[in-house]
């Protein structure tokens, strides 16, 4: 057939007549769609031409003959299949996990972990002092003192050893070091995913996971320290190999969580740390998804499916191009002109399966699945470009928490996940640096940098949010770099003029283990955002406390009757670690501050 193909191609473009009739004024592809039907003589069809959308771009080229049809492109339009990539489906790590009180000496299976204190680690005599150590080195006949000396394993965070003994129900005993105390989430989620690092190593199929001091754990603070060590686990296991030929898979199966505690209130948390781990997962793969893969379409269609899942639950709108001009979103069509790929604007609705919901929550996410920069393009070292995959991780966030709301189905809230989704370019119809752009409420906006899109698109998403009705909104973006220079890549910047709100977030942290830090909202500092021949600038006209004047900015599209939090995750959507992966940062905190409105 190509070969078909080929020639029938060289005939048509040696047709006098149709060199004449593409170099005539009179055919001009100025639109989509069919624009001129012709009769080549000498040929039993007629070549159909087809107009494209953007200048620069040849035209579709259809022929037909009869019943028998085919076609042949000079250009296509970016899909998501560029570069013939498809990621393999590949299911996340299924562990099961159980809270037991049993005797360490009993456990049988290949590792039993142990986490340990610098304190716990602590000897009298070349003998530990504390009971669970002692226990297992007595049973050991002193090999497990003689082999942590021999490692200089004291028990600081971070430390991890596994060895191979002979004497005790599990095959392998590993030390897990905790530092001088472990009392918070983070301490144990950092646990949980030391014992997914050791399995892997180890090729494990089950883990014990045992404390060697829990004095000081209160009830609550056991039941904290089981579904940070849960989740742990299970994020530690994942590893992203969909776009891998070959991989390593971890076989960890089973995981028994000893010494916290057991009973249905246990359980309940370990299936609630499942459900946001596999939310988060979720949100992994998507910020790790490549743009030629996941484009704003396909982020449509991810969130589409997410409401198929949970449709007794949830519900999903898709507003195209045409739909956005139609309610006016000139702010976020115009970062989105440029890009072959077409925007797509994603609302999801939570509603309870019973009961009236007696609050109505929103959380809204960037969602620039490719960020060029624009006519001000990201360029020399340290633009970090080829990470721009990952300026959707609020969009991520904000999908992870629907599919986890979707599952824990809480009762009492009506929840609205608010996604506008694009590309932000560079061609013959992009935003251009100067120009004035209207956004849904009215306001209009100079754009002095093009690569400040993503509170451009935020700008109609929180309109458009605050017009459902909704009582208080979050907002998650990788907005600035002014973020990661402030917080480094371990926190993340809170914006918001509620305490009230604050108060509820940051304290959802206590149990998600994530960190945030609130920042000031400096109302004095949006003089420098303001335009002479506009309402506002996009950016300020120095370089000064840059997430402070992002925050602000978004502050103008948000009603004052709303309680309203942004969150800059600019430094903490990607691991700093060799693999530079996604993080999911986000969905646990989101999730947790869902729930306590809910109860």
């Amino acid at each position: 057939m190509a070969a078909v193909f080929g020639s029938l191609a060289t005939s048509l473009s040696s047709s006098s007549s149709l060199n004449a009739l593409c170099s005539s004024s009179s055919l001009f592809f100025s639109k989509l769609g069919p624009v001129r039907s012709v009769a080549i003589p000498g040929f039993g069809f007629r070549v159909v031409f087809f107009g494209v959308a953007s200048l620069g771009q040849r035209p579709f080229c259809y022929y037909s003959s009869g019943r028998r049809e085919g076609k042949f492109m000079a250009h296509s339009i970016a899909r998501g299949t560029l570069g013939l990539t498809q990621p393999a489906q590949i299911e996340p790590p299924k562990i099961s996990f159980a809270a037991k009180e049993i005797d360490v000496l009993e456990w049988k299976g290949d590792i039993l972990a142990v986490g340990v204190t610098e304190k716990d680690m602590a000897k009298d005599d070349s003998k530990f002092k504390n009971p669970i150590l002692q226990k297992l080195d007595a049973k050991l006949n002193g090999l497990l003192a003689e082999i942590s000396c021999e490692e200089e394993f004291t028990g600081k965070a971070g430390q991890s050893t596994v060895f191979r003994l002979p004497g005790l129900g599990s095959k392998r005993v590993g030390l897990i070091g905790l530092g001088q105390s472990a009392s918070t989430a983070i301490d144990f989620r950092s646990l949980g995913e030391s014992v997914a690092a050791a399995a892997k190593a180890s090729q494990a199929n089950n883990v014990a996971v045992v404390l060697a001091s829990t004095e000081g754990l209160s009830n609550e603070s056991k039941l904290t320290a089981a579904t940070a060590l849960a989740s742990g686990t299970l994020l530690g296991t994942h590893e992203d190999a969909r776009y891998k030929s070959e991989s390593k898979k971890s076989v960890l199966k089973s995981v028994d969580i000893v010494g916290l505690g057991t009973g249905p209130e246990l359980e309940k948390k370990l299936k609630y740390a499942e459900d946001v781990s596999y939310a988060v997962v979720l949100g992994r793969e998507l910020v790790n998804s490549p743009a030629n893969v996941l484009t704003p379409v396909a982020l449509a269609e991810e969130a589409s499916k997410i409401a198929s899942t949970h449709s007794d639950v949830l519900y999903a709108t898709i507003l195209d191009e045409e739909k956005c001009k139609d309610l006016k979103m000139g702010s976020y069509l115009g970062v989105a002109a440029a890009s072959a790929n077409p925007p797509r604007f994603i609302h999801l609705c939570y509603k309870p399966p019973s009961g009236s919901a007696k609050v109505k929550l929103a959380l809204v996410g960037k969602g620039l699945t490719f960020d060029s920069g624009g006519y001000n393009i990201k360029t020399g070292p340290g633009c970090s470009i080829e990470t721009m995959k990952c300026d959707m991780g609020g969009a991520a966030a904000v999908l992870g928490a629907a599919k986890a709301i979707g599952q824990i189905k809480p009762p009492g809230v009506e929840i609205h996940f608010v996604i506008a989704a694009c590309e932000n370019m560079i061609s013959g119809t992009g935003m251009r640096p100067g120009d004035i752009i209207t956004a849904s409420n009215g306001k209009t906006i100079e754009v002095n940098n093009t690569d400040a899109e993503g509170r451009l698109t935020l700008a109609d998403a929180l309109v458009y949010t605050c017009n459902l009705g909704v009582e208080k909104i979050i907002d998650l973006a990788t907005l600035t770099g002014a973020c990661v220079v402030a917080l480094g890549p371990a926190v993340a910047g809170v914006f918001t003029p509620s305490d009230e709100l604050a108060k509820e977030v940051l304290e959802a942290t206590q149990v998600s283990g994530e960190k945030l830090w609130r920042m000031p909202l400096e109302e004095s500092y949006w003089e420098t955002m303001k335009s002479g021949v506009a309402d506002m600038l996009n950016t300020s006209v120095n370089r000064t406390a840059g997430a402070i004047t992002a925050a602000l900015f978004l502050k103008q599209f948000v009603d004052e009757k709303v309680q309203w939090m942004h969150i800059d995750i600019a430094g903490t959507a990607l691991s700093t670690d060799k693999k530079r992966g996604a993080t999911g940062f986000g969905i646990a905190t989101l999730v947790e501050w869902v729930l306590k409105n809910s109860s």
